[in-house]
């Protein structure tokens, strides 16, 4: 629990209670290597902090092509969130790369807690602010306007330790080229 605190803190403090509350909807789960988290039509329920292990979120396009869209390692909350909050089905799936241990806890209830505890409301409007504008938009523009060779360094900057972990094919879907094409970018570096 402790880098779960570790990281919400950094959005916005919580009080003793506030956390005990929010610890008291928190479970622990491990989910095996190509087990899913959220599948694609499901309407996801949890939200997921992953402690050890790794997620993708990917789509399948209709031509068959499975379209990485993020990558959920220790650290990070995973979640299909736009179809959470209209409780519609999900256009992606969120499946374990590695075994992945995560603490776990159901949007619903977190939403009662955040009526109830204005740090926690704080907090959530914080990460929401970060991750869905802040971050968000400077990569919309990359995937549109950077070179596949910009797009794999800024990938190389953002999550230093994940290249060993994921196959080249899962990278280049991530970064939108082909594999061969990641394999040109990797021999010029």
């Amino acid at each position: 629990m402790n880098n779960f605190w570790e990281k919400v803190s950094k959005y916005h403090p919580l009080s003793a209670e506030t956390r005990q509350a929010w610890e008291n909807i928190i479970k622990s789960r491990t989910y095996k290597r190509h087990e899913t988290l959220v599948a694609e039509g499901q309407v996801p329920r949890q939200v997921a902090f992953v402690v050890k292990g790794l997620f993708s979120q990917y789509y399948t396009a209709p031509n068959g092509d499975v379209v990485i869209k993020r990558f959920f390692p220790e650290t990070f909350l995973a979640a299909s969130v736009s179809a959470m909050l209209t409780k519609s089905p999900s256009q992606f799936t969120i499946r374990a790369l590695e075994n992945t241990t995560v603490l776990e806890y159901q949007f619903d209830e977190f939403k009662k807690l955040i009526t109830i505890y204005p740090d926690l409301a704080a907090l959530y409007i914080r990460y929401l602010e970060i991750h869905w504008v802040l971050e968000k938009e400077p990569q919309e523009i990359s995937l549109r306007y950077d070179t596949a060779k910009s797009r794999y360094t800024a990938f190389l900057e953002q999550f230093p330790t994940l290249e060993p972990r994921l196959k080249q094919h899962e990278i280049a879907s991530y970064l939108g080229i082909t594999p061969t094409q990641l394999s040109r970018i990797r021999a010029e570096r």
